[in-house]
């Protein structure tokens, strides 16, 4: 949860507009390179997908699914350590979306299998204009967003709670639908808050922005799928 705990505020907000660019050239090439990144994230998770229905008999076994959401979590946990290694922390990137996209197969095959594939196009469509509409709408703010840095992380651990609850306990679909939906709000107010500290060049690396950015839209579209399938068990 390391990534979401971003408060910048004690980074020096006042030293600096570009905090620690020297021109805003360099920014402008800190932010290409961030969307690049991003763009190959989604392209690999994608391809992780595709891989994983391909042999999605594998996928669905409880000890190979189980085996994947570990090396995912270990992924995730690499990249973090990792994170300001050059060349390391890229591979240990597209390893983890790579995985993110096998591990989703399930939810998407269960989705299809009951509301058809476009209910999937559907949620990736809702998700690519939430998160267009809150990237623009942080570019053109003059609202600072990075005072709401612990508040959000406090909403995304309060919405973690909620989830373990509901699904050792209550098994309540009304109640998941709730979360989805509150999930939903808030990946997209960390979308506008992401790109406002990217543009600001408060990251570290490229990698370390990316990954902030893949996992607001990977949470934004898993919520709406979640929505979208709420019809199933």
């Amino acid at each position: 949860m390391g990534l979401y705990d971003r408060n910048y505020q004690a980074q020096g907000l006042e030293n600096a507009q570009y905090g620690a660019f020297e021109s805003e050239s360099a920014l402008v090439g800190f932010v290409k390179t961030t969307y690049k990144f991003f763009a190959a994230s989604l392209l690999l998770a994608t391809i992780g997908a595709l891989m994983g229905f391909m042999y999605i008999e594998v996928v669905m076994n409880t000890s190979v699914f189980i085996g994947l959401i570990v090396a995912e979590v270990a992924a995730l946990l690499g990249l973090l350590f990792l994170r300001s290694s050059p060349g390391l922390n890229v591979v240990m990137l597209f390893v983890f979306t790579f995985l993110t996209g096998v591990t989703l197969v399930p939810s998407l095959g269960l989705v299809i299998s009951k509301q058809g594939i476009s209910a999937v196009w559907q949620a990736l469509g809702m998700t690519t204009i939430v998160f267009a509409g809150m990237s623009i709408f942080a570019l053109k703010t003059k609202a600072d967003l990075s005072n709401y840095g612990k508040t959000l992380f406090i909403a995304l651990i309060v919405i973690i709670v909620c989830s373990i609850i509901n699904i050792l306990f209550l098994h309540s679909s009304p109640f998941s639908a709730l979360i989805s939906g509150a999930a939903v709000m808030l990946f997209s107010f960390y979308v506008a808050y992401d790109t406002q500290n990217i543009v600001r060049g408060l990251y570290t690396s490229p990698v370390q922005a990316a990954v902030a950015l893949y996992l607001d839209f990977l949470n934004i579209f898993v919520h709406l799928l979640n929505l979208l399938g709420m019809n199933d068990d």
